[in-house]
């Protein structure tokens, strides 16, 4: 389907100043190509023998030959590379399978960075496809740090039509991806599945030694012990700070302003998976300062039914639930999150700046967040209806789109009156 030139003039100087302002920008694109990045192209994979893709962990790859058609033509692509499952609970949950893939060689994909790792999400749980997509064009336009991208795709496997997914970057330390340094640069995963308690057999998490939060490691890799004891007492000390409530003493350690557009954005879009956390992703480059990011797994948001987790696919109920509640220092009225995320709201100077931030990111909820994310599902919207033949829910995805659309003006007048009646701190 082609995207309706007004729209795209309309939201393209957003889109190019979110990208200026993205650490993770992907090559720089005409207006032309930035029109190709709404619509959909065809992934054909096939594995080597036809072999079935059983599993998640790496003993699951399989050899596959990967051909990349787009409506660009110069987007056109044909590698090898090994193919296996991800995810946890979309991989055990779920019949349609999300997927990672590991190039032999790097390579641009969809105009963007060259790189060997890339995943295709399966937005089975998500009726709208657009939760994931949401958040990365909102993270792009606040320049929230390698914030990724969304390529929309339709996948044939082994000759089958399997639907549409979301093809984007893998989450890891690269030059075209967290670009930490190799030596020196960290980057966490605050995960509870990744952690000591759910997985006491690996080598690379620890309780954080404050808030007893579970971290994984996920560069450097194969850390030595005292590399693993060196991180686990630099990110103490950002612990330590804040609960001390030393504003000074935080904004040493850490980046501030990407903490509070980070909270924003995972209290605008609810989502509760904070609370355990999961796929909470933080980094750290040599010698700078900690920035939270990149933004990973929203389909748990958007006021998700977990009554139906297993087979549902439910959302948009209430715009009134909070994450952080209505007085996040106190943990009223939202979830018991990690004190991590709350103790700062303590602060006067902190939750004055949280406020004032507040009232320049409402302004762009829906008259740029939710315009990019209309492109999307405009581009898509053909796709999506086949996509609908081959994985039939309870859900009409073109109904469940307008009500994320209306969910998401309620909430951001909602999170008006919220937030500026959070208490002042001290």
């Amino acid at each position: 389907m082609k995207i309706r030139h007004w729209i795209s003039l309309i939201c393209l100087p957003w889109m190019l100043a979110a990208c200026s302002d993205n650490d993770n920008e992907s090559p720089e694109l005409t207006p032309e190509e930035q029109d190709y990045t709404f619509s959909v192209a065809q992934l054909t994979i096939e594995t080597k023998d036809h072999a079935p893709i059983l599993g998640k962990e790496k003993k699951h790859y399989v050899d596959f030959t990967l051909t990349v058609e787009s409506d660009h033509p110069e987007w056109n692509y044909e590698g090898t590379g090994r193919i296996r499952g991800r995810g946890n609970s979309t991989w055990l949950w779920y019949p349609k399978k999300p997927y990672r893939m590991k190039l032999d060689e790097k390579a641009s994909i969809l105009g963007l960075d060259e790189e060997k790792d890339w995943v295709l999400l399966a937005n089975y749980r998500d009726p709208t496809h657009l939760m994931n997509t949401f958040t990365f064009a909102a993270g792009q336009e606040l320049g929230l740090p390698y914030t990724n991208h969304s390529r929309f795709v339709e996948v044939t496997l082994n000759g089958e039509y399997i639907g549409l997914y979301l093809l984007t970057e893998q989450v890891e330390q690269g030059e075209s991806r967290v670009n930490v340094a190799e030596e020196g640069g960290i980057l966490l995963s605050l995960d509870k599945d990744d952690g000591p308690e759910l997985a006491p057999d690996e080598e690379d998490n620890f309780w954080s030694g404050v808030y007893r939060m579970p971290v994984c490691v996920k560069h450097p890799e194969d850390q030595t012990p005292d590399q693993l004891n060196a991180i686990k007492k630099e990110f103490a000390l950002l612990e330590q700070a804040i609960k001390d409530n030393d504003y000074e003493a935080v904004a040493q350690l850490m980046d501030i302003p990407s903490f509070i557009d980070y909270l924003m954005l995972q209290e605008l879009v609810y989502n509760v998976e904070v609370d355990a956390p999961r796929s909470i992703y933080m980094h750290k480059d040599k010698g700078g300062k900690w920035f939270m990011g990149p933004l990973w797994d929203f389909d748990a948001g958007f006021d998700f039914d977990w009554g139906t987790m297993y087979t549902g696919h439910n959302y948009f109920s209430s715009h009134r639930e909070l994450v952080l509640g209505t007085d996040p220092a106190n943990r009223i009225g939202g979830y018991q999150v990690p004190r991590f995320f709350i103790d700062l709201f303590k602060n006067k100077r902190f939750v004055s700046e949280y406020k004032e931030r507040w009232l320049e990111v409402r302004e762009m909820v829906m008259p740029v967040f939710w315009e990019t994310t209309a492109m999307y599902a405009e581009g898509a919207a053909e796709a999506m209806e086949r996509n609908a033949s081959c994985w039939p829910i309870d859900k009409d995805y073109a109904t469940e789109i307008e009500r994320m659309k209306d969910w998401l003006l309620k909430r951001r007048n909602h999170l008006d009156e919220v937030i500026a009646n959070y208490p002042a701190g001290k």
